[in-house]
C-alpha cells in the first residue's frame, strides 16, 4: 500500500472525527483550534481560515503524524500504520511511541497494539480527565481499521 493510500485511510477517520470548522474555536480541553482538529501557535482565536488554508494544514499535520508512525513503528501493516496515524494526529506521538500501545508495535504484537486505542478516549476538561463520547467512537474506527489489515 502507498502512502497516499495509508493517509486517505487516516484522513476517512480524522475529518469526519474532527469536523471542519473554519473559524477558531476552543476544543474540549480548551486548546485554540480551527479547521479539521489543527492547533498551533498560529491559532488565534477570532481568525478565519479559507478552505485552501485548512486543506494545507490538514495535509501538512497528516503528514507529520504519519512521519511519527513509520519512526516509532517502522514494519508496521499499512492498516495499523494509518489507525496510528489518526490517533497520533489527534492525541500526539505518545501514543504511538511512548505507551503500552508504542511498546507493542515495537514488539510487533499489532492485534494487542490495537486493542489498546479505545483506552485514549479521555481528555482532560476544567482539569479533569474525562471519556469524551467523539474519542471514543474516534477510537472505536481506529481500533477497527487497525485490526482490518491482521492476519
Amino acid at each position: 500500500m502507498s502512502k497516499v493510500r495509508i493517509l486517505a485511510l487516516a484522513a476517512a477517520i480524522i475529518m469526519p472525527a474532527e469536523g471542519l470548522r473554519q473559524t477558531v474555536y476552543f476544543d474540549p480541553p480548551g486548546i485554540p483550534t480551527i479547521c479539521w482538529g489543527h492547533t498551533g501557535p498560529e491559532v488565534k482565536m477570532g481568525q478565519k481560515w479559507s478552505m485552501d488554508q485548512c486543506k494545507a494544514a490538514l495535509d501538512k499535520d497528516m503528514l507529520i503524524a504519519y512521519e511519527i508512525v513509520k519512526r516509532c513503528a517502522p514494519g508496521a501493516p499499512d492498516t495499523v500504520t494509518a489507525a496510528f496515524t489518526s490517533a497520533v494526529y489527534n492525541i500526539g506521538p505518545t501514543v504511538a511511541c511512548k505507551s503500552t500501545a508504542a511498546n507493542l508495535l515495537a514488539a510487533a504484537n499489532y492485534r494487542a497494539a490495537c486493542d489498546q486505542l479505545p483506552r485514549w478516549n479521555k481528555s482532560r476538561v476544567a482539569g479533569v480527565l474525562v471519556e469524551l463520547p467523539g474519542l471514543t467512537k474516534r477510537r472505536a474506527a481506529e481500533q477497527k481499521l487497525c485490526l482490518s489489515g491482521i492476519t
